[in-house]
This record gives structure tokens, C-alpha cells and sequence, in this order.
């Protein structure tokens, strides 16, 4: 028996599995005994279950959910619209700045800067500041 993966999950449940070569179940002489429907199943296979797991607990969305939950984490979450991932996320929704059309470290500073630049003049224009 060979083992098929680390930790596959069938539905809810959690363990390893085996499965056989076909050139020894081929020949077994124990195959029919062995295999539900040996004219259709080329090797037996084996589960071993570990047990049952909770999919709604384990989802990357769940643990990302109950972090934001607690009180600390609605303060560090509350911090992230001070940052500037509010920039990344004009620039790159917004403005379509989702890749740079010119080649070289000095044209992209300066496609960059000019994304920046009018980022905040936008910034200035609907607080008023013009007015």
C-alpha cells in the first residue's frame, strides 16, 4: 500500500489515505474478496480517519473574523484607514494603476509620483481646500 496524501479530508473527517499498486491487486488471488466490485476497481483503497474536523472554525475568513472581533483587533483594524493602504487601494481600483506602463527605475519613480501627486490633489479638491 502506497499513501495517497498527508491529511485528506472527506467531507468532515480528517485522516490518511492508502491506496494499493495495480500490478498486486491485479494478481491477487484475494481480490474478489478484497474489492466491492473487482471488475470495475483497479486497486483497493484505505482510509483511516482521525477523526471529524470543524470546517467553519478553520476557514481563513473565520480566524480572520474572530481576530477582528476581540477589542484589540478592532483598534488594529481601526488603524489601517490612518495607514496608507487607502493610496494602494485608489490608486490601484480608481486610477488603474494596477501595473506601470513605462520601463526603468527612474520613468517608474516618475509614473509613480505623478499617481501620487494626483491622488492628492484629489484629496485637496474634495476637502474644499481650493474653495
Amino acid at each position: 500500500m502506497y499513501r495517497r496524501d498527508g491529511n485528506r479530508k472527506t467531507k468532515d473527517d480528517v485522516g490518511a489515505h492508502f491506496r494499493g499498486a495495480k500490478r498486486d491487486c491485479g494478481l491477487c488471488p484475494l481480490r474478489a474478496q478484497c474489492l466491492r466490485t473487482p471488475d470495475t476497481t483497479l486497486a483497493r483503497n484505505i482510509a483511516f480517519f482521525r477523526g471529524r474536523i470543524d470546517v467553519d472554525r478553520h476557514t481563513h475568513t473565520a480566524r480572520m473574523q474572530a481576530r477582528i472581533d476581540t477589542p484589540a483587533g478592532r483598534e488594529a483594524y481601526g488603524q489601517r484607514f490612518a495607514t496608507v493602504e487607502p493610496v494602494f487601494g485608489n490608486l490601484r481600483a480608481n486610477k488603474r494603476l494596477d501595473r506601470f506602463t513605462l520601463r526603468g527605475r527612474a520613468k517608474v519613480h516618475g509614473q509613480w509620483t505623478l499617481s501620487c501627486l494626483v491622488h492628492n490633489i484629489e484629496k485637496l479638491a474634495h476637502a474644499a481646500y481650493a474653495a
